[in-house]
């Protein structure tokens, strides 16, 4: 091959087992149908097999997380009608003799916030429902954790790959294949961990690129001739964001994979497991950062930053930055997730089939001896990185559907929906239009795992923020309790949020002349623009919810670890009765051994 001789090697398709695997397995009549792990992992190895049950499991156990994300999406239309949150959106607008009110269906303020539709979409996901689904997943994810260790371990107990090691096996083929060998020794350099920072920095600076735009996108819009346009700017800007943000995924994603290699280059790492290994942490990393860069803008930043009236924050002197919907920027959140979500996912799928279908040629050749090569070498090629790359689509999608479900609770139910086809269409590839992996034995999914515990942790800390900091359940809790009308526990005629929109807006006189008020979402005075002592109340609320959230939800973690061992007692007894056979089979081969040296060495 490096002369050019040969073009390229590759495995053979076995008719008779891509026969049975295609009946079993490999078609969209067998969707709901228990997947063959056992001929699986006969025909392409422990690491495809594994890659399968960790799919099978994640999609089994989204079921309940999106039959939960459902309801509290139903609960949120139960109450749409009857929330006074909505029917008082003008309610605040007032008129009095020499001041001139802005009001319309759109809540008025001191630019566009949104349209009136933005209340009622928040209202649908941010709900007290939202806080317990919240605390659900985030207990959900450790849950699929210890499930998952417990099938890993019942699987590869019965493949006897229980005691394999990968760099032993790669230090045992290096010896056969060169009687000189020598493993290369662990190196650790300060500059290539410093390179590595550097480059992630930079990935990071990328969303601050896709803020500029959005700011500008608003601008822009906003000073069109469309009234239509002006008054929905804000949302116009989101969509156009949350698109420019999949391409960038689209086109980072190849960067990130070159950058990612050619740090594992620079750190000379020791063996292909090693280089494995550090591959993929650092392509995970720089795409978690990619995706969900934008993602934190848009929960923990938007509408934080921008100012306030006669002080607004702007970029180029020009554009002020965006500010959140009086009803909060989870709308705005949520929005970005879908857009992304469905994009990635679905049109990803249907893209990549097409294309895998194209394909599908066959050879021109007549002879028999040779159809079947021909029919294997127009097959999509395969390489080291193939289960890599399904594997990290999926972790990403389990990071859509933890980190962020607070947000947006229909998450589960996407994901539950793309895995479903997902299975099926992976399993069409490899049995069908794709070569023939090599199989590789394996006895567990590598760095994933300690991936899978980061997610987990991350999911606790992002939900109790964007509960905390980005939603309005906590200035809503805390004006039921404290300043609306049943805070007294007087009012009995009276929802008790009734006043909370006029309560959660500030005034601010922009024109003295006509003396034009509008309203602004912050807790200000209107003299000097000062925060009010609700201000400081709400923010210690939100640091309070946001500590005992996480405790919470951390300690219902612990409790469903301990809970469910990783390894279960059937295995476990298992391994026990093996070590204990094998123990006694040397210990009666050494006493053998023993007797016949004694009598061996026996002067009688």
């Amino acid at each position: 091959m490096k002369r050019g001789v040969f073009e390229t090697k590759f495995c053979l398709h076995e008719k008779n087992e891509q026969k049975t695997l295609t009946s079993k397995w490999a078609r969209w009549t067998a969707s709901f149908r228990r997947q063959p792990i056992s001929d699986v992992r006969d025909y392409f190895g422990e690491k495809v097999a594994l890659y399968y049950v960790w799919l099978g499991l994640y999609t089994t156990l989204l079921i309940p997380a999106a039959t939960l994300g459902i309801i509290v999406f139903l609960y949120g239309m139960a109450f749409f009608e009857t929330s006074p949150l909505i029917s008082e959106q003008c309610m605040w607008c007032f008129a009095r003799r020499g001041v001139k009110t802005q009001c319309s269906r759109f809540i008025s303020t001191s630019s566009d916030l949104g349209p009136f539709a933005s209340l009622q979409v928040s209202h649908l996901f941010d709900n007290e429902g939202t806080v317990a689904f919240a605390m659900f997943m985030a207990v959900w994810a450790t849950v699929f954790l210890e499930l998952w260790r417990r099938q890993r371990a019942v699987h590869v107990s019965g493949w006897n790959v229980s005691e394999w090691d990968e760099d032993e096996e790669e230090l045992i083929l290096g010896m056969v294949n060169d009687p000189r060998y020598s493993p290369k020794k662990y190196e650790q350099s300060c500059l290539r961990s410093t390179v590595v920072l550097i480059l992630l920095m930079l990935i990071i600076g990328l969303a601050q690129a896709l803020v500029i735009f959005r700011v500008a996108a608003t601008g822009l819009l906003s000073e069109g001739s469309s009234q239509f346009m002006k008054d929905n700017a804000n949302t116009f800007a989101v969509i156009m964001g949350a698109v420019l943000h999949y391409l960038t995924i689209i086109i980072m994603t190849k960067v990130n994979r070159r950058v990612a290699l050619l740090l594992c280059k620079i750190e000379k790492t020791r063996s292909f497991v090693t280089t494995e290994r550090s591959f993929t942490v650092k392509m995970f990393t720089f795409q978690f950062f990619t995706l969900f860069s934008s993602l934190f803008y848009v929960a923990f930043f938007l509408g934080r930053i921008n100012g306030y009236p006669g002080k607004y924050s702007r970029i180029s002197g020009k554009w002020r930055l965006e500010e959140c919907h009086p009803t909060g920027c989870l709308t705005d959140l949520f929005i970005q997730m879908a857009i992304v979500m469905v994009l990635k996912q679905i049109i990803n799928n249907i893209f990549e089939f097409i294309k895998d279908c194209s394909r599908m040629e066959k050879g021109p050749c007549d002879n028999c001896k040779l159809i079947d090569w021909l029919s294997n070498y127009n097959l999509k090629d395969v390489n080291v990185f193939s289960v890599f790359n399904e594997f990290i689509e999926m972790i990403i999608q389990f990071s859509f559907t933890t980190i962020f479900v607070a947000a947006f609770p229909l998450a589960p139910l996407l994901a539950l929906f793309n895995n479903v086809i997902e299975i099926r269409l992976d399993a069409i590839k490899m049995v069908s239009l794709e070569r023939r992996l090599i199989a590789n034995k394996t006895n567990n999914i590598g760095m994933w795992d300690r991936v899978l515990e980061v997610i987990g942790v991350l999911a606790v800390i992002a939900n109790g923020l964007v509960i905390g900091i980005t939603s309005d359940f906590i200035p809503r809790l805390v004006y039921r309790y404290h300043y609306g009308p049943c805070a007294t526990g007087e009012a009995t005629d009276v929802h008790c949020m009734t006043g909370y929109i006029n309560h959660s807006l500030s005034t601010a006189y922009m024109n003295f002349r006509l003396l034009c008020v509008s309203r602004y979402k912050d807790y200000r005075n209107d003299v000097n623009y000062e925060l009010t002592s609700q201000f400081w109340l709400v923010l210690g609320a939100r640091f309070a919810f946001v500590i005992l959230f996480e405790h919470i939800v951390l300690i219902f973690k612990f409790i469903a670890a301990w809970l469910l061992p990783d390894c279960p007692l059937q295995v476990k007894n298992s391994r026990l009765e093996d070590k204990f056979s094998r123990l006694r089979e040397e210990l009666v081969s050494f006493k053998s051994v023993c007797s016949t040296d004694v009598w061996m060495s026996d002067p009688v």
